[in-house]
C-alpha cells in the first residue's frame, strides 16, 4: 500500500528554490526593522563596538527613556496624528464622491478625468516639492499644518480614487436599482446598501493614506522650516544629530516609537485590507 504526500508538501518538494528565493527576500526585508529594534535595547557601549552582536547580551530602556523626554516628542507627535488623519479623512471624503461619480455615472470627460488620475498617481511628488514651497511661500502659508495636510491630502488622493473607483465597479449596480424601486432616493440607496459594502476598500485606502503620510518626510521639512512648534515626527527623528555625531541609541528608539501606529493598524486591519485590495483588483 502506497501513501502519497499531500498536494500542498508536494508542491514545495517541487519548488524548493521558489521556497527559498521566498526565505531570503522576507529576511532581507525583516532585518532592517529587526536591527532597528535590537539596537534600540542595546547600551550604548555594545552599540559603539567594534563587532556587533545580532543577539544583545544585556537590555536596556534608557533609550526610550531618552527619547520620550525630549523635547517636542509630544508635540509632534499631535502633530504628526492630526496632519495624518485629517489628510486621509479629507482623501477619502472626495475620493469617495469622485469614485461614485467615474464608476456609476456616465459623463462627457469621464475618460479624461480617469487619465488624469493615472497620471497623477504615476507622477513623482518629489519633483514637485520646489513649485509647492514656492507657491505656498507667496501665499504665506509657510510654516503652517495646514498647508502640510493639504500637501499630503493631494499626494493620497489619486491613489484612493483608483482604489475606491474599482472595487466601486465589482458591487452590482442592481442593488442600488432595487433600493431605489423600494422608495430610496439614490443617496439613501448609496449609503444604505452600497457605502456598508465599500468597508474593506475604505480600509485598505485609508491604510494606505495614513502610512504615506505619516512616513512622509520631505515636504515637512521644505514646508515646516522655522516654527519648531509646528514640525512633525519625521523631521523631530533628525533632532538627535548633532556637532558630536548621532545618538543611534535615542535615534533607534525613537525611530521604533515612530513605527508602532503604522504597525498596530495594519495588525489590527490586516484581514479587511487584504480583501480590500483583493476585491478591489478584480474590475477596473
Amino acid at each position: 500500500m502506497t501513501t502519497t504526500a499531500p498536494p500542498r508538501l508536494a508542491r514545495r518538494r517541487r519548488h524548493p528554490l521558489r521556497s527559498g528565493a521566498a526565505v531570503v527576500v522576507f529576511v532581507f526585508c525583516v532585518f532592517p526593522v529587526y536591527w532597528m529594534i535590537s539596537t534600540a535595547f542595546k547600551p550604548t557601549g555594545d552599540i559603539q563596538t567594534d563587532s556587533p552582536r545580532l543577539v544583545p547580551f544585556s537590555w536596556t530602556f534608557d533609550h526610550f527613556r531618552t527619547a520620550v523626554e525630549a523635547d517636542g516628542f509630544w508635540l509632534y507627535w499631535r502633530n504628526s496624528l492630526l496632519v495624518t488623519v485629517s489628510a486621509v479623512l479629507l482623501a477619502l471624503l472626495v475620493a469617495l464622491a469622485a469614485s461614485f461619480a467615474v464608476a456609476r455615472m456616465r459623463w462627457r470627460g469621464r475618460r479624461g478625468f480617469l487619465l488624469m488620475v493615472f497620471a497623477a498617481q504615476m507622477a513623482p511628488w518629489e519633483s514637485l516639492i520646489i513649485p509647492i514651497y514656492l507657491m505656498s511661500r507667496d501665499a504665506g502659508m509657510l510654516d503652517r499644518l495646514p498647508t502640510l495636510t493639504l500637501v499630503y491630502f493631494m499626494i493620497t488622493l489619486p491613489f484612493t480614487i483608483v482604489v475606491l473607483r474599482s472595487f466601486l465597479a465589482t458591487v452590482p449596480a442592481e442593488l442600488e436599482e432595487a433600493a431605489q424601486v423600494d422608495g430610496c432616493t439614490r443617496p439613501a440607496a448609496f449609503r444604505r446598501v452600497v457605502f456598508p459594502l465599500l468597508a474593506p476598500g475604505l480600509m485598505a485606502t485609508s491604510l494606505f493614506g495614513f502610512i504615506t503620510a505619516w512616513n512622509e518626510f520631505a515636504y515637512a521639512n521644505f514646508l515646516i522650516i522655522n516654527d519648531q512648534n509646528s514640525r512633525t515626527l519625521p523631521v523631530w527623528l533628525t533632532s538627535f544629530q548633532n556637532t558630536f555625531g548621532t545618538d543611534w541609541g535615542a535615534t533607534m528608539a525613537a525611530s521604533t516609537l515612530f513605527a508602532l501606529p503604522a504597525l498596530l493598524i495594519f495588525l489590527l486591519m490586516q484581514r479587511q485590507v487584504t480583501s480590500g485590495f483583493a476585491a478591489g483588483s478584480v474590475k477596473g
